[in-house]
């Protein structure tokens, strides 16, 4: 499944395709679609699997323009 499937803005999808990345990681396929809902998420994943981007691709997307509100965001970290 492409990064454009996952709901996320068409500006963050060329970006991640700019960077050279088609299609998400297993951990980002399954948290890009719940941070973008607005739940919590408890996330571990082995490092280098690209968890950093399965938070931020969908933070980012709901800090867009195009999204009114105040969302908030705690990332905690080791």
């Amino acid at each position: 499944m492409p990064f454009s499937k996952l709901g996320l803005f068409s500006s963050l999808v060329k970006g991640t395709q700019a960077m050279g990345y088609t299609d998400p990681t297993p951990i980002q396929q399954r948290a890009i679609p719940v941070v973008l809902s607005g739940k919590d998420l408890i996330a571990s994943a082995q490092t280098g699997t690209g968890k950093t981007a399965a938070f931020a691709l969908p933070v980012l997307n709901r800090l867009g323009p195009h999204k009114a509100g105040n969302p908030r965001v705690l990332v905690l970290e080791p």
